[in-house]
């Protein structure tokens, strides 16, 4: 019998629309994918440089637990650089992608029963890594009117002697809005209140638009950072996804925690990966400049054409690279004896009729919208929408 904790975890709402679609492209249908939350853009030759030299020097041994100290000195760097953050070594740990330090983290800190606030919608890991580590997801409903940013009344009203953490998404995956520094204040004073730790994920950090600016909510006081363990990788940034770099930084016995643990699941990350992390944060960042602006290009053409789609509503996500667009306004729309009674119900005609692949927004915790990502060439942007233009025109 597999383990009660195996149980725990359900099945993603996308599993069926997932195997739906890889179903049809192996008959040979062109299905487009707004699905997938990687960049499609190569990663920059410098940093692909870099883990052949290393390559070619034999650097393909085990390293350290959590990280090289080079690279822990170059995340040092970066985060007092663009963060404003001072660390030591020592409160740094590299692990097997952000995925992976965030479960280091959910293993470190949860006991049974402990509870953990997490703000819907969500990204589809947060409440799984809680319940396979004996934890407590507790949801607080957001709204776009606030940009789904946290409400701090709401906040409270979720806090229990059983709390342990908030986790916190900015720029968030799926809505790609973003936390303004009142907002991060108002956080910061509750969890100071109850004594919470807050899990900040800040993987699309650089993937910000329209001269906003991210803002960690560690560095708003010595307080609040001896309570916060910040979240970041390469993936996003650097198109990075499959060398699987992730970090956190946060206090020394939390740090030394997750190392221990990592020690006895992965050990360290790949070695090759982390020398050419290192050209990833100290060396040129045009390629990255380049990348957001295609982003920005995509996004905006992508929210004004879902916009005038009928039963479409999206607001501008400040970053990131998905649109949250409502589409509660086609709930009850029929195409024949088809009926949409929910966001997964739309996913999947328009993965059948229109063979554009999408998420639906139950998998992040709020029926009525679903996700598309922008990252994927203005050419099948075009196209996709033209899809889903016709088959939206058919719903009665």
């Amino acid at each position: 019998m597999i383990s009660s904790r195996a149980t725990r975890v359900k099945p993603s709402p996308t599993l069926q629309m997932n195997a739906k679609a890889q179903e049809m492209k192996a008959e040979g249908i062109d299905v487009i994918s707004f699905g997938v939350g990687e960049p499609d853009f190569d990663t920059p030759d410098n940093i692909k440089e870099a883990a052949i030299k290393a390559l070619k020097e034999g650097k393909t041994k085990y390293t350290p637990v959590g990280g090289i100290p080079e690279l822990k000195d170059a995340i040092v760097e970066k985060l007092e650089r663009d963060n404003g953050l001072k660390y030591k070594r020592e409160e740094i740990i590299v692990s097997c992608g952000a995925k992976h330090t965030l479960y280091n983290i959910a293993q470190a800190l949860l006991d049974p029963g402990d509870e953990v606030i997490i703000p819907a919608p969500y990204w589809v890991s947060y409440p799984a890594q809680v319940l396979l580590n004996d934890g407590v997801p507790v949801f607080v409903e957001t709204s776009e009117k606030d940009d789904f940013r946290l409400n701090p009344d709401m906040l409270e009203e979720k806090i229990t002697d059983k709390t342990k953490a908030i986790i916190i998404n900015s720029p968030s995956n799926p809505t790609g809005q973003i936390y303004d520094k009142g907002s991060l204040e108002a956080i910061a004073d509750i969890a100071l209140k109850h004594n919470l730790y807050i899990i900040s994920d800040e993987i699309y950090e650089k993937l910000i638009y329209d001269n906003n600016t991210h803002i960690s909510i560690a560095s708003l006081s010595e307080d609040i950072k001896s309570k916060t363990i910040v979240v970041n990788g390469l993936s996003k940034s650097h198109a990075m996804t499959g060398w699987r770099i992730g970090y956190a930084a946060g206090p020394s016995e939390i740090i030394s925690a997750m190392t221990k643990i990592q020690s006895q699941s992965t050990s360290n990350p790949t070695s090759i990966a982390q020398w050419a992390a290192i050209e990833a944060l100290k060396g040129p960042q045009d390629a990255l400049e380049e990348m957001l602006r295609e982003f920005d290009r995509r996004r905006r053409f992508l929210v004004e054409e879902l916009n005038r789609l009928k039963g479409f509503r999206c607001t501008m996500p400040k970053g990131a690279f998905y649109v949250f667009a409502n589409v509660s306004g086609l709930k009850g729309t029929t195409s024949g004896s088809r009926r949409i009674n929910s966001s997964s119900d739309l996913a999947m005609y328009l993965l059948e009729e229109a063979h554009v692949a999408l998420v639906p927004g139950e998998a992040f915790g709020a029926e009525g919208y679903i996700r598309l990502s922008y990252a994927t060439s203005m050419e099948r942007l075009h196209e996709g929408i033209r899809r889903i233009g016709q088959a939206i025109e058919k719903l009665q």
